[in-house]
């Protein structure tokens, strides 16, 4: 998602140096679109008005940003979906040392992020959000200032557990379909038109049925974004209960092997609950 992301800012003109744990990617990239590579995250960010991260988790991103130096009016934005407190702790320490932070998270599979049309929904102050905006617009459609450091997050945390649940319903609906014995094409061209609409019908119905997972959004990643959701519901004292089914389910599909696969394969795992496998 990263290297995609950097192709449109390169191709709108700007000038990046890049980094990878795996050196190798990132000199492929610059050969392919231009640019720096650089040998450390501080030595990126040593060339940077503005640092952007697109990491899996918080530890992650923690490693790369608090290692950079104090440079006067630096900023850096992080795409990652880590959580609001992973995010709020990470912008304090870099606070403290006089970097300013913000949490920008996306939505939207591999191909969204190569044409340049991720959802992003940024938090933190309204001042750093209006310097990095113009560039979030070269790799997003939908750009919003939704809040202080974490709004963003948590926004996307909830909109990630919505996505696996319906996900879940998707793949139960198509079940109970093969149970009943009903052509499954018409059910779901049936949903589709009908108040059982849904992205996820759209996107995941036919790849379960095909028992196709080619990975657009990994298993491992979704469930991670589940639980990270789960725990921040917890904290403020809120219920999510699909959430937490989802959380089931996802787990059970690590148990089959499944992490590295698209969670479309969530399905294995309930034709599994019900004895039925999808024809």
């Amino acid at each position: 998602m990263g290297s995609l992301q950097a192709a449109n800012l390169a191709r709108a003109g700007h000038e990046l140096t890049v980094w990878n744990r795996t050196r190798e990617k990132a000199e492929a990239w610059a050969r392919e679109h231009g640019g720096v590579v650089a040998g450390s995250p501080a030595e990126a960010a040593a060339r940077a008005e503005i640092v952007f991260t697109m990491l899996v988790d918080g530890p992650q991103v923690a490693a790369v940003l608090e290692g950079i130096e104090p440079a006067d009016g630096l900023l850096c934005v992080d795409m990652s979906t880590i959580g609001a407190r992973a995010a709020r702790e990470i912008g304090g320490r870099l606070g403290e040392r006089g970097i300013a932070f913000m949490d920008a998270p996306v939505t939207g599979s591999a191909p969204k992020a190569a044409d340049g049309t991720l959802t992003i929904m940024a938090g933190g102050r309204p001042e750093d959000y209006a310097r990095a905006e113009p560039l979030l617009r070269e790799m997003g459609e939908l750009v919003l200032h939704v809040g202080p450091l974490g709004h963003g997050q948590a926004i996307k945390l909830i909109n990630n557990a919505v996505a696996a649940a319906n996900a879940s319903t998707v793949a139960q609906a198509l079940i109970a379909g093969a149970g009943a014995g009903v052509d499954l094409g018409a059910l779901t061209t049936i949903m589709a038109a009908g108040s059982g609409a849904s992205t996820m019908l759209t996107l995941k119905a036919g790849p379960m049925r095909a028992h196709d997972y080619t990975t657009l959004f990994k298993l491992e990643h979704m469930l991670k974004d589940v639980r990270l959701c789960l725990e921040e519901a917890e904290g403020n004292g809120v219920p999510f209960p699909a959430a937490a089914a989802v959380r089931d389910v996802l787990s059970a599909g690590m148990g089959r092997g499944l992490g590295d696969a698209d969670f479309a394969g969530l399905v294995e795992v309930l034709e599994g609950y019900a004895g039925k496998h999808l024809p």
